[in-house]
């Protein structure tokens, strides 16, 4: 039986730069579909959300460069709690599978 399910990842950007944040955030997109075997139309939307120090592009701009037109995508920031991880794109992916969520991979770079 098909279930919405949800798999996570994080990475950081080495800059606060539009072509960082891509990059990165393409590597991050690109490790979760293969390592979870997706298919684009299996793909129900996605939340990207950024450290406060990240805003020289949004995160879903890479999405959209790899092709996902059709997929919506919303971008926030992240809670600013003293001392965690600077620079940092997380991503939750929502999708549409018969796994069970325990055989999805979460992907942290």
């Amino acid at each position: 039986m098909t279930k919405t399910r949800a798999i996570r990842g994080a990475t950081t950007s080495k800059n606060n730069t539009k072509d960082s944040i891509i990059e990165a955030t393409k590597e991050l997109l690109s490790q979760m579909i293969e390592s979870n075997s997706i298919e684009l139309e299996n793909i129900s939307f996605a939340i990207f959300t950024t450290t406060k120090d990240l805003n020289a592009e949004f995160p879903a701009l890479a999405a959209r460069l790899l092709g996902w037109q059709d997929i919506a995508l919303m971008c926030a920031n992240e809670i600013d709690v003293p001392g965690s991880q600077k620079s940092c794109i997380r991503i939750l992916l929502t999708i549409n599978t018969d796994k069970w969520q325990q055989e999805l991979i979460n992907v942290y770079l």
